[in-house]
This record gives structure tokens, C-alpha cells and sequence, in this order.
């Protein structure tokens, strides 16, 4: 487990996924959202978007990862997380979650960090900012 003396601004981190429909129905399933959107072609045809889209908690949840297994890493708690959804991911795109930190308080423990989520075309669908407690120094 990373301590904050190990841990620097401009750390970064990045992890990439490829979702599936099965992917997005198995969220859909443990989640209870299931809005057509996301599970019915037919439905979603009559959408803003014209087909299925992943919900975008789902998409979020690869930014965690990289929070909960990269920067900060192990043993950091995941305190605080903001949102901004600017384009919507479809079944089959390959998303890319990176997080980098931008403010490090060693006394209390906290990082804060830019949080970005592309498209395999590079378009940004997601920004945002997370903080989190990580361990002091003993």
C-alpha cells in the first residue's frame, strides 16, 4: 500500500476496457437500471442517441479501478467523486479511465485528481475530480 510521502502531483495512471451488451446487461441486472436505453435495441432506436448506451455509472466504475488499483492504489479510500458526462459510450467501444493527481495535503492524508474517460477515438465522454484518503507516513 502506497503511503502519501510516495505519491506525487502529476502521478498518473490509466486502465482501458472494451465493454460489451453483456457487459452493460450484467450491470443492468445488479444495479436494477434498467432503462430501456441500455437493454433494448428497439427502444433505444427511439432514443437521443439512435442505439444502446452504457450507462454511465458503469463507465465511471473504470475510473475507480484505476483509483482502487493504481493512483492512489491499495488502501486508499475513495472519498469524493465529480461527474461531468459529455458524450455517451456504446456496447463495443473501448474506454480508457486516466487519473492524475493534482493537490496532495500530506497532513490530512488526501489527494485530489483529474478524471478523465475516452473513447478508442480519443473523444472525451466523462471529466471530473476524485479525492481520496490515503495512508500517512508512520
Amino acid at each position: 500500500m502506497p503511503s502519501i510521502s510516495q505519491l506525487n502531483v502529476g502521478d498518473k495512471a490509466s486502465l482501458s476496457k472494451t465493454f460489451t451488451q453483456d457487459d452493460v446487461d450484467a450491470f443492468a441486472e445488479i444495479s436494477l437500471d434498467k432503462n430501456p436505453i441500455h437493454i433494448d435495441e428497439e427502444a433505444a432506436k427511439g432514443s437521443l442517441f439512435g442505439k444502446r448506451v452504457i450507462h454511465g455509472i458503469l463507465q465511471a466504475g473504470l475510473i475507480s479501478a484505476v483509483l482502487g488499483n493504481h493512483i492512489p492504489g491499495p488502501g486508499a479510500i475513495y472519498r469524493e467523486q465529480q461527474l461531468l458526462f459529455k458524450k455517451p459510450a456504446f456496447p463495443g467501444d473501448t474506454l480508457t479511465a486516466e487519473v492524475e493527481i493534482i493537490e496532495i495535503n500530506k497532513r490530512i492524508g488526501m489527494v485530489i485528481c483529474r478524471t478523465t474517460l475516452k473513447n478508442q477515438h480519443g473523444e472525451l465522454l466523462i471529466t471530473g475530480k476524485a479525492k481520496g484518503l490515503v495512508p500517512k507516513d508512520k
